[in-house]
């Protein structure tokens, strides 16, 4: 959803969009699996994509390039045409406290850039999974959810908006710095509420209807040294054709959520080797790692908007009418250099999440020992949800938060320590 992460942005620096969700756990599926322990490595062949998965790579990447360009074009023109400006004087008009005047324009400029977003959304979430009949959604409970996350983007603007305008107007040299510090308990906070108040909102979460699958599980993960009870199943077939599993939240709100689509595309053998790879990112604290990651990212994004901003303004402000960056209207452009920043810093994030999801990939191997297994879903994956194996490198770079499917499929084929009298790199995890 991509105005989940327009909440994200918001409640890090302004209201801003991310254009492409890189914090999304359903990015890029995770159906990383292994199998229950049988040690059969005969190698399986990396299958050749359809005649529609091209298709599907090809629009996908153009599409990526059109979404991309619009984000930065919509703040550009809001901003720099002074509509943002015109924005803020009808704002003060309705109220002229300075943060009832924010909570206004924050609520129109947000509907704005949601208005204009609206036919691209409707054709990137709607038409096109539908025409590759990756989804039976119905049209109403997609405007339901787009309508959902405006409003959450507007109430999450209003908590928490006020912070960096304040910052920069009591510390203008410095307001980036504590800008992040002030970032880093509400990331966290976020992580910490958005399994269990938000996503919920979007989809219906409960525990696994399989009690015997539920209990192999959870026996995996007592061996895995996981110790958690909250493996959960959610009902996306209402959205979504396609299969996914994730680990999501820090700490006691951390869970492994499987997709109801995935429970029924997949054997109960294979579902848990989908299981292990999550472990291994329930183990290897992947989400404390990746907040981290986040954070130093984040640090450097803000000091490049600090760097740029007063720039742009003293060449700008004839036609923007805003000269200060503390000034309400500023918020388009602060959202335009942070998507910026977001761009530039794509492929070390990217880079980070890709390591992470090797290393559970790793793990899940160690775990099980089935090769075979491994790379048998992902073949399935392939041909059900019209992947790509072979992405070209700038794909891989500025879009994949995972490795690619035939990297995957090489890996599950090819590592097996143990049967070569060695140890493998997690095995003191295991009980």
């Amino acid at each position: 959803m991509k105005w989940l992460c327009l909440i994200a942005l918001i409640l890090i620096v302004v209201a801003s969009n991310a254009g492409h969700s890189y914090a999304d756990p359903a990015v890029a599926p995770t159906t990383n699996v292994v199998s229950a322990g049988t040690e059969n490595i005969a190698p399986v062949a990396i299958p050749e994509p359809s005649a529609q998965a091209i298709r599907h790579y090809r629009s996908g990447n153009l599409l990526w390039i059109v979404s991309t360009l619009w984000a930065f074009a919509v703040p550009a023109v809001i901003f720099f045409s002074g509509f943002s400006a015109r924005l803020r004087s009808l704002a003060q008009r309705v109220n002229r406290r300075w943060y009832f005047s924010l909570v206004v324009y924050l609520a129109l400029f947000v509907c704005v850039w949601f208005l204009a977003d609206l036919p691209l959304d409707f054709y990137s979430d709607y038409i096109r999974p539908h025409d590759y009949g990756l989804s039976a959604q119905a049209f109403g409970k997609w405007l339901k959810d787009d309508f959902l996350s405006l409003a959450l983007g507007i109430v999450g603007a209003a908590l928490v908006a006020w912070i960096p305008l304040l910052l920069v107007k009591r510390s203008p040299k410095r307001w980036w710095l504590y800008a992040w510090f002030a970032a880093i308990p509400i990331m966290i906070f976020m992580s910490l509420i958005e399994p269990i108040w938000i996503e919920p909102l979007f989809n219906q979460f409960g525990p696994m209807q399989d009690k015997a699958l539920q209990a192999q599980i959870l026996k995996l993960a007592a061996r895995a040294g996981v110790d958690t009870r909250d493996v959960y199943q959610v009902n996306k077939s209402v959205d979504t054709n396609e299969l996914n599993a994730y680990v999501t939240g820090i700490g006691s709100t951390t869970r492994i959520v499987l997709w109801d689509t995935t429970l029924k595309e997949l054997t109960p053998v294979e579902v848990e080797q989908v299981m292990s790879h999550e472990m291994g990112h329930y183990a290897l604290r992947h989400i404390w790692k990746g907040l981290g990651a986040g954070m130093l990212l984040l640090l450097v994004g803000l000091w490049f908007v600090h760097v740029s901003a007063e720039w742009l303004l003293t060449r700008s402000s004839r036609y923007s009418d805003v000269r200060e960056l503390s000034d309400i209207a500023a918020l388009p452009l602060l959202a335009l250099l942070l998507s910026a920043a977001a761009f530039l810093l794509m492929p070390p994030m990217l880079a980070v999440s890709r390591h992470f999801e090797h290393e559970a990939d790793r793990f899940g191997l160690e775990l099980t020992h089935d090769n075979h297994t491994c790379a048998t879903v992902f073949v399935k994956f392939v041909q059900h949800d019209l992947a790509y194996p072979r992405p070209s490198a700038p794909v891989q770079w500025f879009r994949a938060s995972h490795p690619s499917i035939a990297e995957r499929i090489d890996f599950c084929n090819s590592y097996h320590p143990w049967l070569e009298g060695g140890e493998g790199r997690y095995s003191s995890y295991f009980r």
